[in-house]
């Protein structure tokens, strides 16, 4: 993908400044409702408890302010968490008789939180949802749905349904049935994957990455975990809580933002950078997906980045790996950005790579004193 003068603008510089502000205005009321319960404001979402007539009026006033990517609360059951992290949980659900996973974010009870926290929250999740609602790609979880502050979303239960507060939020997004890729890797961990299924899996990721590229979105957390299957073990990036808009300005894009391991030299040193810091992470994923193990296990962060940008650190790629593949994961993880491949690129070696011998990694207990490559592993 070329650069031209009219691209790689900052989302905060172009149209998602009015989604921003729609955003927090309608955040910012339903605060003020929950704060100082204020039956009287009729242009927001009303308490259980508010009158009938406020009930309709805050509906109209949805309706029409409603955002393209905003769900209708009242078409959305939400089930069993799947998933747990840090500021929320990750539900099974039905939205409009679809499957769906449902992503929570618990921004805590008032009081619990600094201002600059759930101001940081609120960013993270407007940014997510618009980088995320126009993306269109089947190597991308597809996006269904947002809402923001809503009083309607329950919990369904044996028992009945349980209300949430109204700083919940959500994302809707397409149930996938194979899970995470990194939980894959890990169920395959001693009998490793046939060589075939390892080119497949790197080339759906790659796609998928080049495709963001090509709209000029930067994910800036591609790992495993952020990754998913669908019941025929396609890959589906997921997780756009830290995407962004690629800036034409690289010096406008900087910060330790990713996942020890797999962040690239130039972010763990606070330099700036761009869509090439997927790259390298996509690289440190190929070598995952071959090997079925973790980037530098026994290191800790400190350690890891030392390493990594001073004494150009990088997995140890096996004896029995093709040159084909280790290759890939050479140029993608360069420790100079300008020298990494564009993820087009990345597919098309990927695409030339010979599958047809079979093979693939030796479990360890199957070496033989190294870790050799033979054709009779996998079709």
């Amino acid at each position: 993908m070329k650069e031209n003068s009219d691209g790689f603008v900052r989302a905060d510089q172009i149209d998602l400044k009015s989604l921003d502000e729609q955003l927090e205005r309608h955040l910012n009321k339903v605060w003020t409702m929950d704060k100082n319960k204020r039956p009287d404001d009729s242009n927001i979402a009303p308490l259980p408890t508010a009158a009938v007539n406020a009930t309709k009026t805050s509906a109209a006033t949805f309706k029409k302010d409603r955002q393209e990517w905003e769900i209708d609360p009242s078409k959305l059951i939400i089930k069993s968490v799947i998933a747990r992290g840090t500021f929320g949980t990750v539900h099974r659900g039905i939205y409009d008789g679809q499957d769906v996973a449902v992503k929570l974010l618990d921004w805590g009870e008032e009081g619990h939180r600094t201002e600059a926290e759930i101001a940081s929250l609120r960013a993270a999740f407007s940014q997510e949802v618009a980088v995320w609602h126009k993306l269109d790609h089947p190597n991308v979880t597809k996006f269904i749905g947002a809402t923001m502050g809503s009083s309607e979303l329950q919990i369904q239960t044996e028992n009945g349904h349980i209300g949430m507060p109204s700083n919940i939020c959500c994302v809707v997004v397409e149930y996938l049935a194979g899970g995470a890729l990194k939980s894959y890797l890990i169920k395959n961990r001693r009998r490793k994957l046939a060589f075939k299924v390892v080119v497949e899996l790197a080339l759906d990721l790659a796609r998928g990455l080049s495709y963001l590229h090509s709209q000029k979105i930067v994910h800036r957390d591609v790992k495993t975990e952020n990754m998913l299957l669908d019941k025929t073990r396609t890959v589906k990036i997921a997780d756009f809580g830290v995407a962004r808009v690629e800036a034409s300005n690289p010096n406008d894009m900087t910060g330790e933002t990713g996942t020890l391991g797999y962040m690239a030299p130039e972010v763990l040193n606070g330099n700036p950078y761009n869509r090439k810091c997927d790259v390298y992470s996509f690289g440190i994923c190929l070598w995952e997906i071959y090997c079925c193990d973790m980037p530098y296990p026994d290191l800790s962060f400190s350690e890891v980045t030392s390493a990594v940008v001073r004494q150009n650190l990088r997995p140890e790629i096996p004896r029995c790996c093709p040159s084909s593949l280790a290759n890939v994961m050479k140029r993608c993880w360069d420790a100079n950005p300008d020298k990494r491949p564009e993820m087009d690129e990345v597919v098309s070696m990927l695409e030339a790579v010979d599958i047809s011998k079979g093979g693939g990694m030796i479990p360890p207990d199957q070496q033989g004193g190294c870790l050799c490559f033979r054709r009779y592993r996998g079709p």
